[in-house]
């Protein structure tokens, strides 16, 4: 039995399609959005916290 090399591709026995990048993506991550959504996530959860607070005490 052959050993494949690291280049050789391994076989698709079940005939996947080839994965292709979406068009215009450069393949590095986008980390602004999700650190702006973070953000109003912590903030409303903050919100939360000291609006519950100041009510039941």
């Amino acid at each position: 039995m052959n050993a494949l090399s690291p280049k050789d591709p391994l076989p698709n026995p079940m005939e996947h399609p080839d994965e292709q990048q979406p068009e215009g993506s450069d393949g590095s991550p986008k980390f602004g959005r999700l650190l702006i959504v973070l953000a109003i996530a912590v903030m409303m959860i903050v919100g939360i916290t000291l609006g519950s607070q100041a009510y039941f005490s």
